[in-house]
């Protein structure tokens, strides 16, 4: 897991200041809105809606503006048709790359994204060229501080969880795609603090990224695609030592 968590716990990091640019709230709405277009506005029916709505409302967004998102979604009121996308390339030191878009204008979105791998020197790849190297998955991060382990394992695996995995700051509950919303409801219900829940691309095997040079283009890349404003998630699968990270830091 440590690729997807090396990234997990520095977009974790920099979130706040994500929030402060709206970029949290942006990304959400699209969710929304796109999840509500495909699947209707009911969430009791649509467990993307429904997964979607839980993220908006831990992060603090306003009942109008979840709302809004879903009546565009539905075709209630006016908004933006968006198309999602999936972009795979490889980055410095090879690393695979994978990035989750949703856009009004894939043009814009591509010379973008080929740009910031073509600027880190690496390289944007054709569809399926590193995808079938993730398994996607439901990821929980709780913090350690909140939780001993053996009760969140108890807990989890009682959720229908697959396994908790203990990662830096956090502990993180891995479930299987069609379990994550029930796994994060039965959590929520518990009284278990969840700091992040979503579901992710876990890489199937890790590249170990051991040189500064690389390592720093390699964390300068996927920061300039996240801050992409049609950008929903980026994973890779690389790893960097804690050694490394402080002299980068």
């Amino acid at each position: 897991m440590s690729g997807h968590s090396k990234w997990a716990n520095i977009k974790h990091k920099k979130g706040a200041a994500d929030a402060k640019r709206g970029k949290i709230f942006t990304r959400l709405i699209k969710e929304i809105t796109v999840a509500a277009g495909m699947g209707g506005g009911d969430p009791d029916g649509n467990p993307r809606l429904r997964s979607a709505i839980a993220t908006a409302r831990s992060e603090n967004m306003p009942k109008d503006n979840i709302a809004r998102a879903i009546k565009k979604g539905t075709g209630e009121i006016e908004g933006e048709i968006y198309d999602e996308i999936l972009y795979e390339g490889y980055g410095p030191g090879g690393v695979a790359v994978l990035v989750e878009c949703m856009t009004d204008n894939r043009n814009r979105t591509v010379a973008d994204i080929r740009h910031y791998f073509v600027k880190s020197g690496g390289n944007l790849g054709e569809s399926g060229c590193v995808a079938h190297m993730f398994d996607k998955k439901g990821m929980i991060l709780v913090d350690k501080t909140t939780i001993v382990e053996e009760d969140l394992m108890d807990l989890a695996i009682e959720a229908g969880a697959d396994d908790v995995v203990e990662e830096g700051e956090h502990f993180q509950v891995v479930t299987a795609p069609e379990d994550f919303d029930e796994v994060r409801e039965g959590l929520e219900k518990a009284g278990v603090t969840l700091v992040e829940a979503s579901l992710t691309m876990v890489p199937q095997t890790i590249v170990e990224v051991t040189e500064e040079k690389p390592a720093k283009a390699l964390l300068k890349l996927l920061d300039s695609i996240e801050g992409h404003d049609d950008v929903q998630n980026v994973h890779a699968n690389f790893d960097i030592s804690d050694e490394l990270m402080e002299q980068l830091s």
